[in-house]
């Protein structure tokens, strides 16, 4: 076999071999420069899921550089940001469904717009469409501690309301999200006081948030009357002392004492003993 026959034979090879490779190149899984993020918390009991890529600073000038001002921004990197909500909720003051949105912002240097969009499954905000919004609520920005990282947190939560910031340079956006907790309780305990741990439960809800305070009484009455317990006396004891009753308060959380250490004479008694106190002192 002649020489050059050989080398054209040996390039074809070669190039049959790269072919072959090209696939498993093509698969490749290399780390992004703004890594993957996924942040969730619970307020009452609607859960919040953010999803989201972390650019870096690196030194870049980012508001107003990077990240233009009066321009539509996926609010991150790579994917467009999504924000998800377990139950209906209400965005400083507006009410949203349930579901999963993209989350872009309109950056300004005195007031951001936040977007909520009904389309969650897009690259970026190539494909932004205005008339897909959901929501949009405008918010005041801050000055905020370094973050080299864009990080979306809860700066502050309740059992009806928690605020969502994305902070990312010496800059903070907040906004505020509340949810019907109470009213999901109250829904769910209709339904289940039937049982006197139930009944218990959806009393001393309502007592420790003062809310539905009538019918939490016939709750803890309820209670009380399926099976006497040390929680259930100690909550009606509870009742008692809010309408003024603190002599009747007080033999009754007494009483719930007595009947806590006659089921387990090992019972933890201190919340029953601190409201005695509470209440012997006045």
């Amino acid at each position: 076999m002649k020489k050059s026959r050989i080398f054209a034979v040996a390039v074809v090879m070669g190039a049959a071999a790269l072919l072959a490779a090209a696939p498993a190149l093509a698969q490749l899984d290399l780390p992004r420069p703004s890594p993957k993020a996924t942040v969730s918390q619970t307020v009452g009991l609607t859960d919040i899921t953010i999803t989201y890529c972390r650019p870096s600073v690196k030194g870049r000038v980012i508001w107003g550089g990077l990240v233009p001002y009066d321009q539509v921004w996926r609010t991150g990197a790579n994917e467009a940001t999504t924000i998800a909500f377990s139950d209906e909720v209400t965005i400083e003051g507006t009410k949203l469904p349930a579901g999963t949105y993209a989350l872009f912002t309109i950056p300004g240097k005195d007031e951001w717009t936040v977007i909520f969009s009904k389309n969650p499954k897009q690259s970026g905000a190539f494909e932004y469409k205005q008339t897909e919004d959901a929501l949009r609520i405008k918010v005041t920005p801050h000055v905020a501690d370094n973050h080299e990282l864009l990080t979306f947190i809860f700066p502050s939560v309740s059992t009806e309301s928690a605020t969502v910031a994305m902070v990312w340079e010496k800059l903070a956006v907040p906004f505020t999200v509340k949810v019907d907790t109470t009213a999901k309780v109250l829904a769910a305990a209709r339904k289940a006081v039937d049982d006197w741990r139930l009944a218990y439960r959806a009393a001393t809800f309502c007592l420790d948030n003062n809310v539905n305070l009538d019918e939490a009484r016939g709750w803890m009455a309820k209670s009380v009357a399926m099976k006497e317990t040390m929680y259930n006396l100690a909550g009606q004891a509870r009742f008692l002392a809010l309408d003024g009753k603190k002599a009747e308060a007080i033999a009754l959380a007494k009483k719930a004492i007595v009947v806590g250490k006659a089921a387990d004479p090992k019972v933890d008694t201190a919340v029953v003993d601190n409201l005695l106190k509470e209440w012997e002192k006045k």
